[in-house]
This record gives C-alpha cells, sequence and structure tokens, in this order.
C-alpha cells in the first residue's frame, strides 16, 4: 500500500506570514527521502496555501510522482495541462470551506467533470476523481473512463463512537470491493490519522493512502521525515499482518 503524503499545511504555514518559508517543495524532498510513494499538492482556486510557482517546482525536482489534486475550473486545469503531474486528482471546492467537505458529484455535474478530465486525458495525464463511497459515483467514475478514484475518508474519520466508525468502515470496504469488480483502482483519503488508518490500511484491495495534516501536525513535535516514516511503517505492518 502506498503512501501520498499531501504537503499543502507546510505552504499553509508560510502563507500565514506571507514569507518564503517553509518552503512545501523542500518539504516534499524531505518526505520523499523519508519514504513517500508520492507527493500531492491542492492547487485552489483560492490560492491560500499551494500557489502556481509550487506546483510547478514540484513537477521538476520530484522523482516519485506528484498528485496534484484541483477543481474542475478551466484557469486550473490550463495550469495542470502545462505542469503536467502524474496524476490529476479531481475534488469539489467551496471559497468558504475550510477542507474539503465531500465528494465530487459525478451523477449532477457529469458533463462538466468530464470535459475536464478528457483535457487533462489528453494531455496523457493519469486522473483520478475524490468521491464519497456510493455506488452511484462509482459506476459515474467508471463511465467517465477513469483509472482510479479516491474514495472520501472524511466521515470515517470524524466518527466517534464503535458503532459509527464501523458503520462508515463498512461502507468504504464494500465501495472499495465495488469499485475492484470494475476494473478501478483504489485510493483512500480525507482526514485519516496514525489511529484511524490502522483501520483503512487492512483493506487488502486500497492500492494508495493520501494523507497531510496528521503528519504535517505530528511533523512539528517530531520532524517531517520521521512522521512520515512512522506512517508508513502503519501501513508496512497491516501488510505484514495481512500476507501472513
Amino acid at each position: 500500500m502506498k503512501l501520498g503524503v499531501n504537503i499543502d499545511h507546510v505552504a499553509t504555514l508560510r502563507q500565514a506570514r506571507g514569507t518564503d518559508y517553509p518552503d512545501p517543495v523542500l518539504a516534499a524532498l524531505v518526505c520523499e527521502y523519508a519514504g513517500a510513494d508520492s507527493i500531492v499538492a491542492h492547487l485552489r482556486e483560492d490560492r491560500r496555501h499551494i500557489q502556481d510557482k509550487d506546483v510547478f517546482a514540484l513537477k521538476s525536482v520530484l522523482e516519485v510522482p506528484l498528485n496534484m489534486e484541483m477543481s474542475i475550473n478551466n484557469e486550473i486545469v490550463d495550469i495542470a495541462c502545462k505542469v503536467l503531474p502524474y496524476r490529476a486528482t479531481l475534488v469539489p471546492e467551496k471559497r468558504r470551506e475550510l477542507t474539503t467537505e465531500g465528494g465530487l458529484d459525478l451523477v449532477l455535474g457529469f458533463d462538466r467533470i468530464f470535459r475536464a478530465v478528457s483535457r487533462l486525458q489528453d494531455k496523457g495525464i493519469r486522473v483520478s476523481l475524490f468521491i464519497d463511497p456510493l455506488a452511484s459515483q462509482i459506476n459515474k467514475a467508471k463511465k467517465m473512463g477513469v483509472e482510479m478514484i479516491e474514495l472520501n475518508t472524511g466521515r470515517f474519520s470524524e466518527a466517534k463512537t464503535k458503532v459509527s466508525i464501523n458503520k462508515e468502515f463498512e461502507k468504504i470496504k464494500k465501495a472499495v470491493n465495488f469499485s475492484i469488480e470494475r476494473n478501478l483502482k483504489v485510493a483512500c483519503g480525507h482526514g485519516l490519522d496514525y489511529e484511524s488508518v490502522k483501520k483503512i490500511a487492512s483493506i487488502r484491495s486500497v492500492e494508495e493512502l493520501n494523507i497531510g495534516h496528521s503528519i504535517v501536525s505530528r511533523s512539528v513535535y517530531i520532524g517531517l521525515g520521521r512522521a512520515v516514516e512512522e506512517m508508513n511503517s502503519l501501513l508496512a505492518a497491516k501488510k505484514t499482518k495481512k500476507n501472513k
């Protein structure tokens, strides 16, 4: 199971003071050195953290794949077509949200989203769609011809009781199996931390977990490299256990 590390909140700290540090590109290189399988960066329409120059720089220096999270806004799609990241993960955006609040609605927004998917694929960019773990959304993703989806683990990560945690986990597990049956690769992400990740990492067919806030937060205490290594060790432990 691969680990994608989202470095957005390194840029959040930089933008808080308008300085040129901490540099998210340097942070990405630290994550790469520590074992991250890919780097995730979300170029938002409001540029609240990652900036245009960051994604261009990331593409030029990284040896691991760059996964560019983005909306279907035409300006952002234009930039992605110039950057040419390894993967573009399409996500919904609202200007006043603290973080992504849910998955794309592929049912209501099919035509607009499909146009963005087609433009990116025409440039040779692999496309993933960030969606809620619902059969209706998965079926639309398959119809769009993408190779991968990323299932939203937000509700699972926010669940507080054992009953609600298990309920949300079963939804994700069912959605993973449903996706695999339709020959879609599956990633998971949103809100996962060093505790909640253990359960998601036990799902055999998930290829990749994309995690950012909890890793950057932990890095305040122990350093970014070690925070990445600790998260990777949790994934490796689950992998070893499954293979026994």
